[in-house]
């Protein structure tokens, strides 16, 4: 096994070879083996062990085990204690959420620290089909039917070839002795019904099961690669970036003929969920995105703003304004020989008569009404001025509105200015805004 093992890592390139790596170290029969695999191949590594108080006297028994291994194999040992019921708890996760959670972003602080080429764990093979099985019973996509991939991000599973079997077989070989996680039996934890239960029944069944299952995996795998390999060159046609930082993904745009097919109206659902899906939406959000036909409709998530315009869905990120608003400066003037069409986008002109002051900008309201310059009875929503003209959502939500003492709108700014404060033949005054 000890030959496999490294030629794997060799024709793989999990890891630089000459770099301390880092070792999730459980205690387990399946770590424990790494481990003694990793220092009879020579290779340098540190050991790093979470003590998850889940298990109290079991939970010291193994911090204790792991201990004495670092020190009998003469590597670095770095131990961290977790609250991990109260971190469920405080972050509304269960407790296989908190831990998982918890430990990567532990390991991850190692590597940051210490400069660890790699985070290495003991996943193995039967670990993967499982994982298939969990995730196939709870619902998923192409990407949940892959099992486990030998590498993720920093996280390196270099036992993925060996099966449960072939690791008991080293640890009765080597007589490496190790400790026993008493929940591996319980069958209250679906991953252990899929391994004590789902799994014998399988190879019962076929004793083939667990090769070719492992095929399947790895057929998935490469098809996945083709399938993401296709969604980034659909995604290059379908989402543009615009200057401003936003994306626009038109709607309308026909999709290449087999993706059209009128007997699969799912695949467009599909495919704009594949290129949404990073931005925060869901599957029920893309539904409701390719049936509403509202232009200005709104869908958020955590990190993006969606809007419908025209056939088009123009996303941008949800990030707090830093820069202040734009300064006001007021100036009286006299109206002989004024012009008021003469005037640039950044200024605007009133009959300082009918103007109370003080001015502000501020960024439009929902209900908004005001009477444009030209309209000489009755008031408009700014809503149905916006309509009219084809604002776009985003560009709605940037316009600035100037107002008086009584919140009364002066000028939709760069835009148009309000009926009633215009100058006439009477206006003894003007008052010159400008916007800079």
């Amino acid at each position: 096994m000890l030959q496999s093992f490294t030629a794997h890592i060799q024709q793989q390139h999990l890891f630089p070879t000459g770099q301390q790596v880092l070792l999730a170290v459980s205690g387990g029969i399946d770590s424990v083996v790494l481990t003694h695999l990793m220092h009879s191949a020579r290779y340098p590594f540190a050991i790093a062990h979470c003590n998850f108080h889940l298990r109290p006297s079991d939970c010291d028994r193994d911090e204790a085990f792991v201990r004495k291994l670092a020190s009998d194999y003469a590597v670095p040992f770095h131990v961290a204690h977790f609250n991990t019921r109260s971190h469920a708890s405080s972050h509304h996760q269960s407790i296989e959420q908190a831990a998982r959670q918890l430990r990567y972003d532990y390991f991850e602080q190692l590597l940051q620290q210490h400069h660890y080429a790699a985070i290495l764990t003991a996943h193995h093979r039967d670990d993967s089909t499982e994982t298939f099985f969990l995730n196939l019973l709870r619902g998923t996509g192409l990407a949940g039917l892959h099992g486990i991939l030998p590498v993720q991000g920093h996280i390196v599973r270099p036992l993925l070839p060996f099966s449960r079997h072939d690791i008991e077989g080293y640890a009765a070989q080597h007589q490496l002795l190790h400790v026993e996680d008493s929940t591996n039996a319980s069958l209250d934890y679906l991953r252990n019904q899929v391994r004590h239960q789902l799994m014998p029944l399988l190879r019962l069944l076929q004793p083939a099961a667990d090769h070719t299952l492992q095929q399947t995996i790895l057929h998935l795998q490469s098809t996945e690669q083709l399938y993401m390999a296709l969604l980034e060159s659909l995604k290059v046609q379908l989402l543009h970036s615009q200057p401003d930082g936003s994306l626009i993904l038109d709607l309308s745009t026909s999709l290449p003929a087999p993706l059209n097919h009128h007997s699969q109206p799912s695949i467009r659902q599909q495919l704009y969920f594949e290129i949404l899906k990073p931005f925060g939406f869901n599957a029920d959000t893309i539904a409701n995105i390719l049936t509403a036909s509202q232009s200005g409709k709104t869908f958020q998530t955590p990190s993006h703003t969606a809007y419908l315009d025209r056939g088009r869905l123009i996303l941008h990120p949800n990030t707090t304004p830093t820069e202040s608003l734009p300064s006001i400066h007021i100036e009286t003037i006299s109206p002989q020989g004024f012009n008021p069409k003469q005037l640039p986008s950044t200024q605007a002109a009133f009959d300082a008569d009918t103007v109370k002051l003080p001015l502000r900008l501020r960024h439009w309201r929902p209900g908004d009404r005001f009477q444009p310059l030209g309209m000489p009875h009755g008031t408009q929503l700014l809503s149905d001025y916006f309509s009219d003209h084809k604002y776009s959502q985003p560009d709605k939500q940037s316009q600035l509105i100037l107002v008086d003492a009584n919140d009364n709108i002066l000028w939709i700014v760069h835009h148009r200015t309000s009926h009633p404060h215009r100058i006439t033949s009477y206006t003894r005054q003007i008052l010159l805004i400008e916007i800079y």
